[in-house]
């Protein structure tokens, strides 16, 4: 029988100098393929492309990577969630846009709901009054252009569907 050493359960954070997990995450020093550095790569559990790659430090020997250690991870933790979180954002203020007509009546908050499908993308036109009522909804094409113009002609319609 070979011993290899304690046996680690399938669950323990891995924390070696090259790799690194834990918080959800995973840091792998890389070599860097644009140059004779090295890099380290953020991948967050489940997902297959790493969320942030960037430079990582030499160690002393100028040849090998600077090991990985708490401080350097939890940093790098912080950053990649970061990017992720800006990600999502820009992402969400692509997909969904809003602005409000103002009529003799009332104030109408109208949105549009972008819905990526790969093969019918489509965008979805929503009035709401002061109160949160819906007032009308309408099934629009992705490229509709949401803007104070185009709102206040939907709803100075009837709400009948732009063409």
């Amino acid at each position: 029988m070979i011993d290899d050493g304690p046996e680690v359960p399938d669950d323990e954070p891995i924390q070696e100098a090259r790799v690194w997990q834990g918080n959800g995450w995973t840091a792998r020093v890389i070599k860097n393929e644009d140059d004779e550095g090295w890099a380290v790569a953020m991948i967050k559990d489940g997902e297959p492309e790493p969320a942030l790659v960037g430079p990582w430090t030499m160690g002393r020997d100028k040849k090998n990577p600077k090991p990985l250690d708490t401080n350097a991870f939890n940093t790098l933790v912080k950053t990649a969630s970061e990017v992720l979180r800006r990600h999502e954002q820009q992402l969400h203020a692509q997909l969904h846009k809003s602005t409000v007509v103002a009529t003799a009546e009332a104030v109408i908050k109208v949105t549009l709901d972008i819905v990526p499908d790969d093969d019918h993308p489509y965008a979805v036109l929503t009035a709401i009054d002061e109160m949160g009522d819906q007032l009308a909804q309408e099934r629009v094409a992705a490229s509709f252009k949401l803007s104070p113009a185009s709102a206040a002609a939907w709803v100075e319609s009837g709400f009948r569907a732009p063409r």
